[in-house]
This record gives C-alpha cells, sequence and structure tokens, in this order.
C-alpha cells in the first residue's frame, strides 16, 4: 500500500463524516422551512379571511384570483428551473412569496367550510403526513418505480379534473378526490425518500446546498397542502 492509497483512503474516510454531518442539517433545514411555509400560509390566509376590506377585494374580482395562481405556478417553475443560479436568501425568499400568495388563495376557504372542519382536517392530514414521510425515510424498498407511476396518475387526475369542469359529474369528482388523496399519500414518501437519497450525497451543508434544501421544502410543501385539499373535500364541512 503506498503513500498515495493511505491518503485517499484518508480522504475519503474524511468525506464520509463530512456527509454524515451534513444529512441531518440539510433534513432538518428542509422540514424547518416546510413548516415554516405551512405558518405563513396559514396565517396570511387567516389575516385576509378576517379582513374585510381585503376580501371585500377579493369577492369585488374575483378573476383576481387566477391571477394568483399563475403567479404561483411561475414561482415554482422559476424556482426549480433557476435553483443553481439562485442565491440563498433569493431562494427562500420565492419561497416565503409562493407561500403568502397561496395563503390568499386559501383564505377563500374559510367561506366555504367550518372553522373547525378546517381544523380536524389539518391535523388530519399532518398525521398522515408525518407517517407517510417516516416510510419514505425509513422503508428500505426503492420507491423510484412507485414514484413514476404516481406522478402519471397525477397527470391524469389533472385532466379528469379539467374535464369535469364542463361535466359536472359528482361521481367522477368523488372518485378523482380518493385517487388524489391516495397519490398524495404516495408521493410523500416518494418525494420523501427521493429527498433523503439526495442528501446522503451532499458534501456539505454550505448555502449553496442549502438551495436544495429549500427546494426540497416547497416539494413536500406541495405534497402536504395538496393533500389537506382533496381531504378537505371529503371531510370538510361547508357553510
Amino acid at each position: 500500500m503506498d503513500y498515495e492509497e493511505i491518503n485517499y483512503r484518508s480522504y475519503s474516510r474524511d468525506r464520509e463524516l463530512e456527509a454524515s454531518a451534513a444529512f441531518p442539517a440539510l433534513m432538518q433545514k428542509t422540514y424547518l422551512w416546510m413548516a415554516m411555509a405551512l405558518a405563513i400560509t396559514g396565517l396570511t390566509a387567516y389575516v385576509v379571511a378576517t379582513n374585510p376590506t381585503l376580501m371585500g377585494l377579493m369577492f369585488q374580482y374575483p378573476n383576481a384570483i387566477w391571477l394568483f395562481f399563475i403567479a404561483e405556478i411561475g414561482l415554482v417553475i422559476a424556482l426549480s428551473a433557476a435553483i443553481e443560479k439562485l442565491s440563498l436568501p433569493v431562494a427562500t425568499l420565492l419561497f416565503v412569496v409562493y407561500a403568502v400568495l397561496n395563503g390568499v388563495t386559501f383564505s377563500t376557504l374559510f367561506y366555504v367550510y367550518t372553522m373547525g372542519s378546517l381544523a380536524s382536517t389539518f391535523f388530519i392530514t399532518a398525521g398522515t403526513f408525518g407517517v407517510m414521510s417516516a416510510v419514505g425515510f425509513f422503508i428500505k424498498k426503492d420507491l423510484s418505480a412507485m414514484g413514476k407511476f404516481l406522478l402519471m396518475a397525477l397527470i391524469g387526475i389533472i385532466i379528469a379534473t379539467v374535464v369535469n369542469v364542463f361535466l359536472g359529474s359528482q361521481g367522477l369528482d368523488l372518485i378523482v378526490t380518493y385517487l388524489g388523496v391516495l397519490i398524495f399519500v404516495g408521493l410523500t414518501a416518494y418525494d420523501t425518500q427521493k429527498i433523503k437519497n439526495m442528501f446522503l450525497m451532499a458534501p456539505d451543508a454550505s448555502a449553496h446546498t442549502q438551495k436544495y434544501a429549500v427546494l426540497a421544502a416547497l416539494t413536500l410543501y406541495l405534497d402536504f397542502i395538496n393533500l389537506f385539499l382533496y381531504l378537505l373535500r371529503l371531510f370538510g364541512n361547508r357553510k
């Protein structure tokens, strides 16, 4: 065994120790940023819903909701596509802006569903999300194949939802709702495993790497939000 081989092995061990230290830090930041975004969305929704002036504007200009949707989609695309070029503060700011915009659109839920059903559905979602995220984190089986199937199924229910806008079928709406719950339950496990595998290979917890923790937090945030919306359609009590 020569000196270069000894040096190489020593370097490899150092990188393993560095990666093992980075992994929990990156996972922690992912869940903290996700929780922060959920808190911002919930607080924004409540503030807007309880402010007569703001809600008056929402009802006065109902088409403005589409502008918020377009802005949200644009932010997700921008954050995902330009993550390499963005700085950590800018990536975090875009995530926060997205959470605020989502909160504005969610404010209308307070006028459709009772406060009690919103709260109970949130806790049901949190429990379901927590269990499935733990499954994705600890399971040894590779979920890649399941993830591809779920993504195709997601495209399918999006198309079915658009079609049902014109059909108005309650039966199809119920089927889409149940499928939506199943899809986002599965995606929560799949995305958690994907994020875990990505951060296991992370060389450090530098600002550059933390940008991907912001992107990972956005992914899990979207899983949570969509799961909440589909469960709300099942368990929510309308006013």
